[in-house]
């Protein structure tokens, strides 16, 4: 009866040169993450003081308290915009795609259909905010 491959037989068969540029890359990135950490707090000014320890915000002094209700407008604005923010990463890659398709295949009329129906749904996500009010600020 022919035995289970142990660990050391699988280790020994993967090919590790295959990722040496993925461990050079971490390598890299870890090394800059830490001298860059390293490096600020040798080589930096280590003042401490009223106004560096004070609340930043935009050049502005804080008014008031951070726990201020907004409007539901504002959450579905940004849904709106997440929308046809990823409409767009999905329009790209098919539209450089869909040049190369043989005019006239059944494979471009289903990518074609496919897009119509996206493009569709999107439309109506849209016509439906518009009339909710989502665009509306009074």
């Amino acid at each position: 009866m022919a035995q289970p491959p142990t660990v050391a037989h699988l280790l020994a068969s993967v090919d590790v040169s295959s990722y040496l540029p993925v461990m050079i890359l971490v390598t890299m990135a870890v090394t800059f993450a830490v001298a860059n950490l390293v490096l600020t707090k040798l080589l930096g000014p280590a003042r401490d003081g009223e106004e560096k320890g004070g609340t930043y915000e935009s050049g502005m002094n804080p008014v008031g308290t951070a726990r201020k209700r907004f409007n539901v407008r504002f959450y579905l604005i940004a849904m709106v915009f997440l929308l046809f923010d990823i409409e767009i990463i999905f329009l790209y890659p098919w539209a450089a795609t869909f040049p190369n398709l043989e005019a006239g295949s059944s494979d471009a009329l289903l990518w074609l259909v496919r897009i119509l129906f996206f493009l569709l749904t999107t439309v109506v996500a849209y016509v439906y905010g518009f009339r909710k009010g989502v665009f509306r600020f009074d």
